[in-house]
């Protein structure tokens, strides 16, 4: 996972959002707010609703590769994700900053897991509802979900690039910060997927094998024009994180350290 980029939503469709959020905000109590947000969204969420269209649309520039999920970074990213659940927070059912676009392999599990740093104890507290629960608000407090729409996921989330391409906690974090990142991997099986640390295994090869070329190209003097559509190629592929750590732990990787030091510009990409 890596922080998104900022793609603004066209004017109408960010309008066509608050309309919608009114008509859920408008209801008596917060069970009807949360039986509204589910019914409206589903009905809307369709192929052909203008607005839901220029979502999705403006979510897959955000994604890597060829419309990949913004939490796996490899399946096919299909889906209106809601960061804050909508069965939990039904007032965030329509706002735009609460949407990215992830693949259905993710966003089944997360579901409506959530968790909050307990207002007054700090205490890691679930808030996900169970199934014939009491439909009531959440208690209130910080996120412990990292919301890659507003924050960087690589500054809690480390890849072991040498043997399992498991994510792990970022070491020396603090301890708030530690359990944000684990949280985050266990909700959204990041690990236990097995396809995925496979699929990270491959896209790091295929980040070293797209890099030698790049390196032997410069090597034998080819246009500048080629080695840019190289670079591109790079920075176009999917599972991002992967190449992100490889930036980052270069220096202690020798055979990375070398191919760094023959195309420092890399560093950059």
């Amino acid at each position: 996972m890596i922080r998104l980029p900022d793609v603004p939503l066209p004017g109408d469709a960010l309008a066509s959002l608050a309309d919608y959020q009114r008509d859920v905000d408008a209801q008596p109590d917060y069970t009807a707010r949360v039986a509204r947000a589910k019914d409206r969204f589903a009905a809307l969420n369709k192929k052909g609703n203008r607005t839901f269209d220029s979502v999705k649309a403006t979510l897959s520039m955000m994604n890597s590769g060829a419309r990949r999920c913004a939490y796996c970074e490899d399946s096919a990213a299909d889906e209106v994700e809601h960061i804050r659940p909508k069965t939990l927070y039904p007032e965030l059912v329509f706002a735009w900053t609460n949407y990215l676009y992830a693949c259905g392999p993710c966003n089944g599990p997360k579901n409506n897991h959530f968790a909050v740093f307990a207002e007054g104890t700090g205490v890691l507290t679930s808030v996900a509802r169970a199934r014939n629960a009491p439909v009531v608000p959440p208690i209130s407090g910080k996120a412990v979900f990292i919301d890659p729409r507003v924050e960087d996921p690589t500054e809690y989330l480390s890849l072991d690039l040498t043997d399992t391409f498991w994510f792990t906690p970022r070491a020396k974090l603090g301890p708030v910060e530690h359990a944000r990142a684990d949280y985050t991997i266990r909700v959204l099986q990041l690990n236990i997927r097995d396809w995925l640390p496979q699929a990270r295994r491959s896209a790091y090869l295929d980040y070293l094998a797209h890099l030698k070329g790049y390196v032997r190209d410069k090597a034998e003097g080819l246009p500048r024009a080629h080695l840019d559509r190289l670079a591109e190629d790079i920075r176009a592929r999917q599972h991002p994180t992967v190449w992100f750590e490889m930036k980052r732990q270069h220096a202690s990787m020798p055979e990375l350290t070398l191919l760094f030091a023959k195309a420092p510009e890399a560093l950059t990409w």
